[in-house]
């Protein structure tokens, strides 16, 4: 069975505070391999299209204006089990209620700021892999 992807993407929060290679080092110290990295500014229209399964709820606006507000680190890594994985490592959502350990308990303390995403589904790691990386910008081991 080959590797599973998922797509990991550092928030504007986590850029400004200069977490990104204490995040990326997370990954790859747990194993994954990193098939695809940059660092982008996302437009409105991308944004929408990224979180479009929330559009109509209450918080769309000011997460569109929080994803946009500054640079987005985003990478691809690869792995056994690499979506239900990255989702034990980044924590619940609302960081207050993140597990210490987690990149969301060590590093957040709200809802919205929370520092990291990561795909849900290999649905959506597919979908926002598609969103944010040509295929050839990423690589096979």
């Amino acid at each position: 069975m080959p590797a599973e992807r998922t797509l990991v993407m550092i928030k504007p929060d986590g850029v400004r505070r200069g977490l990104v290679g204490e995040i990326i080092s997370r990954f790859e110290k747990k194993g994954f391999r990193i098939v695809g990295l940059k660092m982008l500014r996302m437009s409105r229209e991308l944004a929408e299209k990224f979180y479009s399964v929330h559009k109509g709820k209450q918080f769309f606006e000011s997460l569109i204006e929080f994803i946009t507000s500054g640079p987005v680190v985003a990478m691809v890594i690869e792995g056994d089990s690499a979506i239900s994985v990255a989702r034990l490592m980044i924590g619940a959502t609302d960081g207050r209620q993140a597990l210490p350990g987690t990149i969301r308990g060590d590093y957040s303390l709200s809802k919205t700021e929370n520092v990291i995403h990561a795909s849900d589904s290999p649905e959506s790691a597919s979908y926002e892999i598609g969103l944010l990386f040509r295929e050839e910008e990423l690589v096979s081991w």
